[in-house]
């Protein structure tokens, strides 16, 4: 006995429901962004992955208002053409929460959460020096998809790690020391704390009883 659903039947909550439950974990970017003023704004989304790495892509989904007017993040990535991914650990899971309450614009929701901006290398959107790793990123291409919410791509342009992360030398980042959060469905998270190994599969080379020679 199985259960089945027709999305084209469904509703956009009950779609939403379905996919939030059920694609899991998400990883967490707590984007970091300036208006046209210079002003900071900070906002987390879990619709969020990276996409290539060559070139270095990634991709947040970002919801628009219901009057189809931007929310500060897509307004502020179309008026300064760059954000900054902050990774969101579970040291500062609890701000990063502070940061996605809606705030009126122009708040800056770093100092509301007490978090520390840092500025940029090669963007104007600023770090979280808390953060175990950030991506400042340079808008590659957005998506529109339908009336609801816009698809971010970013080229990232330069990484920023805290100490003890990564190894500089085999750029191997430690999963332990980036303690990274993910959500799940409704208000759930999870950590990423239990770890196994499946090493990559590889073909074994057995001797045919047939050759190719004629």
């Amino acid at each position: 006995m199985s259960v089945s659903f027709d999305f084209q039947q469904l509703t956009e909550r009950q779609r939403y429901k379905l996919m939030i439950g059920t694609i899991i974990p998400r990883p967490i970017a707590l984007v970091t962004t300036v208006d046209e003023n210079g002003r900071i704004n900070a906002a987390p989304f879990s619709f969020f992955n990276c996409l290539s790495a060559d070139p270095p892509i990634l991709a947040i989904g970002v919801e628009n208002n219901v009057d189809m007017s931007f929310k500060d993040t897509g307004h502020n990535i179309r008026m300064t053409e760059v954000f900054t991914v902050n990774i969101v650990s579970f040291a500062i899971a609890e701000a990063m929460h502070v940061c996605g309450a809606k705030y009126p614009r122009g708040v800056d929701e770093l100092k509301e959460a007490g978090l520390t901006a840092m500025p940029g290398e090669k963007v104007a959107s600023p770090f979280i020096a808390e953060a175990p790793a950030a991506f400042e990123c340079k808008r590659h291409v957005t998506l529109e998809l339908g009336r609801s919410r816009q698809i971010v791509m970013g080229e990232i342009v330069y990484a920023h790690y805290r100490d003890g992360v990564v190894d500089p030398e085999r750029l191997h980042v430690d999963p332990a020391a980036v303690d990274a959060i993910a959500r799940l469905g409704g208000d759930t998270c999870a950590t990423t704390r239990d770890r196994f190994e499946m090493l990559t599969p590889k073909l074994l080379h057995r001797a045919f009883p047939f050759s190719s020679e004629s």
